[in-house]
């Protein structure tokens, strides 16, 4: 799975993940080493995240689905 961002989104990322490792590693980043920072954590996190988001939706869809007679059912009146 390839994970593409904006160039406003990298920059962003970039310019945030320098930040963390400066304000809470005490370390600093070049823009370069920022950058494969993100692109590590993209290639081991994405997939799993994407599949989590996934079955979230999934569940949240069926539970919708499940109480649609509940929430929408109109009894038939006979006559």
């Amino acid at each position: 799975m390839q994970i593409k961002l904006s160039e406003e989104a990298s920059e962003r990322i970039i310019h945030a993940t320098r930040q963390f490792f400066s304000d809470d590693l005490d370390s600093s980043l070049s823009d370069f080493q920022a950058e494969r920072v993100i692109e590590f954590f993209l290639r081991q996190l994405g997939a799993p995240v994407y599949n989590q988001a996934i079955g979230d939706a999934r569940s949240f869809l069926q539970a919708k689905l499940d109480d649609l007679d509940g929430e929408f059912y109109e009894p038939e009146t006979s006559g």
